[in-house]
């Protein structure tokens, strides 16, 4: 992709561009803990999106984009979100820094990505973080990643019009090459967590559905947390969030909380919980420890938090079923998307085989395989640009 984005931006622009390369993510345990100020543990991985970019004498931005094959021009005095329009992502990326005191000059870009369609590893975040990195050192533009990391979530809130949280476009800013972040979504601080995973490997299977249940749902249970927040104040009138509470005050919780908020409640306790465990098991190369947590959020978020789906049901309970595998969880928001497996290596062919064969007779669907390499953050990886 590296030399294709450079052949390209060559032919559209007749100049040398500087590349810059901004990774997806995958998230090892802590599905919603963020918005509850928890503990999360994403990495970044090898699929990536790529950014051609170069300076312009033409009074305006000339964008072009390889997965769409489309073109774009627009003046850097005229910028607005385009609905749906994957433009927002370069807009929004430079409202922020306009509007932290940078004056960025007319460019020439070319956009192109690895990562896999619907796969859940965050494709917006990357090409965010890619865009980001490529202006600021194109102009050569002193910015801090944890800055570049906020400029990319408040452009996905006011210009793709996503809440999301700080976890995907951190990890592609900070991951680092066979690590992984247990950060806390509190204070926006992490920890490095080396991975050593011997002769296992982790694999995504991607259920290729997404249920429309997602949005609603997802702002149902947002709700239901802050609700229980509220409620369980009056007995714990310390806490800020879900996350100040203690696992060991769960039964305490279970007699506060009313009958269909508990299950919410518990899940976030428990999944903030498992993230440390996890965290502590991945120090001590315990994976048999590791593949328990990542079974046991999986249920907690099937039923406690009910986000799962049967396609996601199906393929982490055959998974859980082999001997080689140590874990597998849904990842990710949920109704869809993928599992995450821990997968002797020597059983992968036969893992893959098998997990296609009953999932397609189950449900018609041939799944996708991704093998995950956990890799460092966003980077300059060519600066030979010409500069006028």
């Amino acid at each position: 992709m590296k030399k294709r984005i450079s052949e390209v931006f060559q032919d559209l622009f007749s100049q040398n561009p500087l590349i810059a390369f901004a990774p997806g993510r995958i998230n090892l345990i802590g599905e919603h803990t963020d918005y509850q100020e928890g503990l999360v543990f994403p990495a970044a991985v090898k699929q990536g999106i790529y950014i051609a970019i170069g300076r312009n004498q033409e009074g305006h931005c000339r964008l072009y984009s390889l997965d769409f094959d489309e073109e774009y021009t627009f003046s850097l005095d005229s910028i607005s979100p385009q609905k749906g329009h994957w433009v927002n992502y370069v807009m929004g990326m430079l409202s922020q820094l306009k509007q932290s005191g940078f004056a960025p000059q007319s460019f020439d870009m070319v956009i192109g990505g690895t990562i896999p369609v619907g796969a859940g590893l965050s494709s917006s975040a990357a090409l965010s973080i890619a865009i980001g990195t490529a202006i600021t050192s194109l102009f050569n533009y002193q910015v801090s990643k944890k800055s570049l990391v906020l400029y990319a979530q408040k452009s996905e809130h006011l210009y793709a019009g996503v809440n999301c949280g700080i976890m995907d476009p951190y990890a592609s800013a900070f991951g680092k090459k066979s690590h992984a972040l247990l950060l806390d979504c509190r204070n926006n601080s992490h920890e490095e967590i080396p991975i050593d995973l011997g002769h296992f490997q982790l694999v995504l299977v991607n259920s290729k559905v997404k249920h429309s249940l997602a949005d609603s749902a997802y702002n149902k249970r947002r709700m239901a947390c802050e609700e229980s927040v509220e409620i369980l104040k009056i007995e714990f009138p310390e806490i800020k969030t879900l996350r100040d509470i203690a696992i060991s005050d769960l039964e305490k919780v279970e007699k506060i909380l009313p009958e269909e908020l508990f299950p919410k409640a518990k899940h976030v306790i428990t999944e903030n919980h498992r993230v440390f465990e996890a965290a502590e098991s991945l120090r001590r190369r315990d994976l048999l420890t590791f593949g328990k947590l990542l079974n046991a959020s999986h249920t907690s978020l099937s039923t406690d938090f009910e986000v799962s789906c049967a396609e996601l049901d199906f393929l982490a309970s055959q998974a859980q079923g082999m001997l080689q595998v140590l874990g597998s969880r849904m990842m990710g928001g949920g109704f869809g998307g993928c599992t995450l497996n821990l997968v002797d290596k020597e059983f992968l062919v036969e893992f893959k085989n098998q997990i296609q064969n009953s999932y397609q007779k189950a449900f018609g669907i041939i799944p996708d395989f991704i093998e995950v390499e956990l890799s460092d953050g966003a980077s300059v990886i060519h600066s030979d640009s010409t500069s006028f």
